[in-house]
């Protein structure tokens, strides 16, 4: 049965209040956010130093990306799997999402195991300890936690992931970093340790919500056939998260490999400020799924194109607001933590920058994923293999001149930035075809908002650095926000700021 477009009407206004629910959620999540991981990296680079967080980030690639593969794509595709199979039966919705945490256990088992007995390619630059192994003990958690999250997601629940993601495992790894730490017999051990208790600490904190929303499991008899099946059905998911997620993290592993350790712990310092506004963007995956999904039934593709629009331009613009703030007085933000991280000023610019350009092919690709999983996946390919080419090129050639180590990671943050800037272009591009509507988040308004930001916070620069970080960053947002709120917000956008905007069928559809 089509949908009558007073239906549509309501519908879309039932869609704009959960997204920009989830919005609010997500944008308060950021700012929780930025403020615990603070004393993590303050504890991470001035207690533990540049080297060994060098080698603990390199040791994170490969716990990371075979994390999400183990989660078979269920971040984006457990969405579809509801909506699709669970027939508005709360027991099966339930049932849907434990077979998904078995078949991610038994294969990041599988996998924790296999790296067990072969480390090596986890620690291109060594060992801080010998517990540095037990981060293998990681990858089930985060799999899992990937899939209970997506569930609460489903029915619009963005407070747990806000509470697991910005506030127990940030506070939990910078307060056990601290406490390893002064223990002699775990010093050298921190990080790792201290990264293995937050991510327990956050599955623990995304399953109870879990067990409190859905339930335990009940009638629940998972089928060895049907499990290999689903298995089979998320390969283009699976391989677009991975190479999504690569493409962040590619970078440190070349770096790893090509550098001294000390340039990717700057680098890892670096980045792990600029992913910051990234986690801002990959949050609202969750969200748009189940209303993506909803549109995709009934044939809306002119709402799929709208909310799209609607998204990236919330996304972008909040994004470029943080990319001022933090991007203008770079070299302040980098010395915080300490004299050798102010080498890594330019490749902060450059992820910064790289993350405003993704904004555009992360909401497409949720899109994508649903109705081009195999064109998508096949841009992805191309997109991380140009960024491979051009980290090793670059880096290569700071190399051969002769040139340090701030070189080095802003050649590696360059490659990031042009290969996702390519990356949104296509997508953007094959999204418009499909959907054959606009779907594209730029406004000049960003312009007209950056423009006396930037002149603003450049005036700042010339102050001592405490002054340029406690009155010109407050300065820098200031401007930004007043300029886009009177020149880039319409009726819509400012949807993100309020409670309700839900209009009444009774009287605003009449």
């Amino acid at each position: 049965m089509t949908a009558s477009p007073a239906d549509h009407t309501a519908g879309d206004a039932d869609d704009l209040a959960a997204l920009a629910k989830g919005g609010r959620t997500n944008t308060l999540g950021f700012a929780i956010r930025l403020v615990a991981r603070i004393p993590f990296l303050i504890i991470a680079t001035r207690l533990y130093g540049a080297e060994a967080l060098g080698r603990f980030a390199s040791a994170l690639v490969l716990i990371d990306i075979i994390a999400l593969i183990c989660s078979h794509g269920e971040k984006r595709g457990l969405a579809q799997r509801l909506s699709v199979g669970a027939s508005d039966n709360p027991e099966g919705e339930a049932n849907l999402v434990y077979d998904g945490l078995l078949l991610a256990l038994l294969f990041s088992a599988a996998a924790a195991l296999l790296l067990l007995a072969f480390p090596e390619p986890m620690f291109p630059n060594g060992m801080n300890s010998s517990w540095d192994i037990w981060l293998v003990a990681t990858i089930p958690a985060f799999a899992m936690t990937e899939i209970l999250l997506a569930a609460q997601a489903y029915r619009f629940d963005i407070a747990t992931s806000v509470r697991a993601r910005a506030i127990v495992e940030p506070w939990t790894i910078s307060i056990g970093a601290g406490v390893f730490f002064f223990i002699p017999a775990t010093r050298d051990a921190g990080l790792a340790l201290a990264f293995i208790t937050s991510i327990y600490a956050g599955f623990l904190t995304a399953l109870w919500s879990f067990l409190r929303s859905y339930g335990p499991p009940r009638n629940w008899q998972p089928q060895g056939r049907a499990l290999l099946a689903m298995s089979s059905r998320a390969f283009p998911l699976v391989g677009a998260d991975a190479i999504e997620r690569g493409t962040r993290l590619l970078d440190i592993f070349i770096l790893g490999l090509l550098a001294p350790p000390q340039a990717v712990g700057i680098y890892y310092a670096a980045q792990q400020i600029a992913s910051l506004p990234q986690k801002l963007k990959t949050s609202f995956e969750p969200i748009l799924s189940p209303v993506i999904t909803k549109n995709l039934r009934i044939g809306n593709k002119g709402a799929i194109a709208a909310q799209v629009r609607q998204v990236g331009f919330w996304i972008i613009a909040v994004q470029l607001g943080i990319a001022l703030v933090l991007g203008i007085p770079s070299g302040a933000v980098m010395g915080l933590w300490g004299p050798d991280y102010v080498a890594g000023t330019a490749a902060l610019t450059f992820l910064l920058a790289a993350e405003v350009t993704a904004s555009m092919a992360v909401v497409s690709e949720s899109v994508l994923v649903y109705i081009a999983r195999k064109r998508n996946l096949a841009i992805s390919v191309g997109v991380i293999a140009l960024q491979a080419t051009l980290t090793i090129a670059l880096i290569q050639g700071a190399e051969s001149y002769g040139l340090g180590k701030g070189y080095e990671t802003a050649s590696a943050a360059g490659a990031l930035m042009i290969a996702l800037a390519v990356s949104s272009l296509v997508k953007a591009l094959l999204l418009k075809h499909l959907l054959k509507a606009p779907v594209s988040n730029w406004r000049w308004a960003l312009v007209y908002a950056a423009a006396p930001a930037v002149v603003v916070g450049y005036a700042f620069t010339w102050l001592p650095e405490w002054m340029e970080l406690v009155f010109g960053v407050p300065a820098i947002l200031g401007t930004y926000g007043v300029v886009i709120w009177r020149r880039g917000f319409d009726d819509g956008d400012k949807a993100l700021f309020r409670k309700q905007v839900v209009p009444d069928p009774a009287t605003d559809l009449a």
